[in-house]
Parts: C-alpha cells; structure tokens; sequence
C-alpha cells in the first residue's frame, strides 16, 4: 500500500513514517518545512535506510497537490499538516481557519478526483472542549475553547459529511492527546523553530539552558497541585496508533473515532519532577497567569482504540521523558 503523508518532516508525521517504512509501507512525504526543518528528510534516511519520496508543498496548493496523486499511485493518506498551536490560534484565528481548513478541503477534493478514499486524519482532544466526563469517551459531548480545537472539530465534520455522500470511503479519525518524547535514535524529536507552545519542548529547553525558566500557566486549577492535568502519550505509541488505523481502514468501510492516549492524567508539576528526576537535571519555574483557551484536566478513556483497533500505549512516563531529553542533548550543538 502506498501512503501519502502530509505535514510529514513534523513531530508526529516524521516519526509515523518510520514506523509505516518499518511496517512494510510505501510512503509518500508532503510537507512545507512552516514547522519543520529540512534535515528531518537526511535523519528519516539514517533511521529507516530509505530515501524519502519527497515533494515541498502546501496541501492548499491544489495544482502541485495534484501532480503528487498523478506521478504516484496513493492508496490511503495520513493527514498531519495543520497549524497546531492554542494560544496562536487566540491571537490569530484567520490564519488558522484558513490554513487547516482550506488544507483538509483542498487535500479531499484531489483524493475525490483521483478515487483515493481511505483517509486516516490527525485530531485532537481539544475537540472535547472542558470535559464534562473523565477518563473521556469518544461519545463524550463535543465543543471547544480555543480556535485551534474548533478547526479540528469542523474537519470531523466535513469527514464526516463527506462519508454521507460516498459510503465507500473509509476514515478513522484519532484524536490525540499529549504526544510528548522522541525516537530512541536521538535523530527525531519535537524542535519547535521559536518558543514552545507545549509543556516537554519548554522544559527541554529551560533544562538545555536555552530559556531561564519554565512559565506555569496557572496553579489555580481544580487539580491535585492547581496546575493542569493532561495525558502525555509517547510519540511512537502514537505513530504505531496510525498503523493501526490504517490496517483498520484497509479491510473496513465507514467513519470512526478513535482516542489516542494513556488513560492516565499527569499535572505540569508531576511532569517537571519526573523529567528532572529521572534526567537528573534542574528545571526552575515560576507561576503566571492562566492562558487563553486552557483547561484543567485532561484524559483519555482508551478502552474503544484497544477493543477495534487492537492499539494501546506501552511507554512509561519514564522513558518519555529520558527519550525527549536525550533527543536535546544530541541536538543542542546543532542549534547554536
């Protein structure tokens, strides 16, 4: 099977290709580098022993789009290429509608033309707003608090109207929750270009001494310590969640809804301690103010991904977090 995979030199793209290449996939890479680095493409060589079929565009560029579907015959796409960020979506919410709307659009009316209809798409937990029930199941009530969480729930929305019109597509959704560490290797991780918007890169860099401090959104939450509680996922976990999919999608027609998590909800605090701990490193932080658009807590209940999809976490918070330390150490000198 041949896989086009958009947004493919990021984080979780990046690493999913090396676990479709170790899976027996052909894969095809579609990315702009607008929050990623060239050098992805040389280090998913050195990881996988394979040059990548590469092409640098943005997925709301229909025409070169279209040349990917012409010069190769995809089967099946994963699509990861969106702005991801909270609280630039508050700042600036056009430019995430248009971007991760138009993208997704674009990307189907080409997938329609060329009779491409099993799409795995890249959502988020965001989709469930402040959540009314926790651990959170995928029937739990859906709406959001920031503009990011919103594109994300309109494309499941679009998915899921397009399913409507055509009964022979087959779409699993995955909504994510906290994707955090990095490949064994030390040659992928998550390398925001500017100041992290996520909690691990921030720490990693006040850790590499890169930034002062560690800025604590808030220690006024109903939480254990009153910061906020999430559910941190190893990245490859997460990768191998989409070869899941994938191998679902393959045999089954229909839409579907997939969490992506640990099932377990950690508070920035326990986060800190246990980076530091286990890393044996300081992490100085200081308490601001809340952030727009931000909850308390945050977990996923994982029980439907494990029964249809045969997936589940096996990384400990542990090697989470040893794995995204060990990733900066080896690519702090590259940085300077």
């Amino acid at each position: 099977m041949q896989v086009l995979v958009t947004g493919g030199t990021g984080y979780i793209g990046s690493h999913t290709i090396v676990e479709l290449i170790n899976h027996g996939y052909d894969v095809v890479c579609v990315d702009d580098f607008s929050n990623s680095k060239p050098i992805v493409l040389d280090n998913l060589k050195k990881i996988t022993g394979k040059d990548i079929n590469f092409y640098e565009l943005n997925v709301c560029d229909k025409e070169k789009l279209r040349k990917v579907f012409k010069e190769n015959k995809i089967d099946a796409v994963i699509h990861f290429a969106g702005f991801k960020a909270v609280g630039e979506s508050v700042a600036k919410p056009l430019m995430y509608y248009r971007n991760n709307l138009d993208s997704t659009i674009t990307l189907l009316e080409v997938m329609n033309e060329f009779k491409v209809k099993k799409i795995v798409f890249s959502s988020s937990a965001t989709v469930y707003g402040d959540p009314e029930i926790l651990p959170i199941p995928e029937t739990a009530k859906l709406h959001t608090t920031n503009p990011y969480g919103s594109t994300k729930l309109y494309i499941e929305e679009i998915l899921k109207d397009v399913y409507i019109s055509d009964n022979d597509y087959s779409i699993a959704i995955l909504r994510y929750f906290n994707p955090i560490g990095a490949h064994p290797s030390g040659l992928l991780g998550e390398d925001p270009s500017d100041i992290p918007n996520n909690l691990m890169p921030y720490i990693v860099k006040v850790a590499n001494h890169e930034l002062p401090h560690l800025n604590v959104f808030g220690n006024d939450y109903d939480t254990k310590d009153g910061t906020g509680v999430r559910d941190y996922i190893h990245v490859i976990d997460l990768a191998l969640g989409h070869i899941s999919a994938l191998e679902y999608i393959d045999k089954h027609k229909g839409i579907d809804y997939y969490n992506l998590g640990t099932g377990k909800g950690y508070s920035v605090l326990e986060m800190v301690s246990a980076f530091s701990d286990v890393n044996k490193v300081s992490v100085p932080y200081r308490i601001t103010a809340r952030r727009d658009g931000d909850i308390a807590t945050c977990y996923a209940d994982t029980k439907k991904a494990k029964e249809i999809l045969h997936w589940e976490a096996k990384y400990d918070l542990n090697e989470m977090v040893e794995s995204a330390y060990n990733f900066a150490k080896k690519n702090s000198d590259k940085n300077e």
